[in-house]
């Protein structure tokens, strides 16, 4: 499944794709920062979550897709659908660094919600860090509403390893947007 917005493509990522991912956007810092997955190291970990990347493609309708551009063709990040059940799913999204701030989330994670509503899904959700103000605001832009701060539900590896940190969870009901 391909989708494409006015400046984007969204593919299903290949194992090909291991070292664009790794160098474009896993593998910094900067980037991981707010992420409930550790930061790369090395080229196995972003292998791993390649494979990872097949096997929701294999179980579910949709799954993790990569963000490129239309123009360039260029590597952006990656966003996609993470099934809970067939009616819920969860979305989000990450970019390289070079690529923020240029509306590509917003368009990534529109495409996301559309995609959810095609499907059928009934309850699309996103957990965000609540310090996280920039992904906040994308959230609300693209309809999520705040539901809820869940406390001591996720960790976020790349701020302080082994805690579990409060979440804000934002949800919408895209099969009836």
């Amino acid at each position: 499944m391909i989708i494409e917005t006015d400046r984007l493509v969204l593919r299903p990522p290949r194992a090909e794709d291991a070292r664009a991912v790794f160098e474009r956007y896993a593998s910094d810092p900067r980037v991981t920062k707010y992420l409930g997955w550790p930061t790369h190291r090395t080229l196995d970990d972003t292998r791993g979550f390649l494979k990872f990347c097949a096997a929701e493609w294999h179980r579910w309708p949709a799954g993790p897709f990569l963000i490129e551009s239309r123009e360039t063709q260029t590597l952006l990040g990656s966003t996609g659908l993470g099934f809970d059940s067939p009616q819920q799913a969860a979305t989000g999204y990450v970019l390289a660094h070079d690529a923020w701030g240029a509306g590509y989330a917003t368009e990534s994670l529109t495409a996301m919600r559309d995609l959810a509503s095609r499907l059928g899904v009934q309850r699309l959700y996103a957990l965000c860090h609540p310090e996280h103000r920039a992904s906040a605001r994308v959230l609300d832009k693209c309809g999520f509403t705040l539901e809820s701060t869940l406390r001591g539900h996720s960790e976020f590896p790349n701020l302080v390893p082994g805690v579990a940190a409060d979440v804000r969870c934002y949800a919408m009901r895209p099969a009836i947007c």
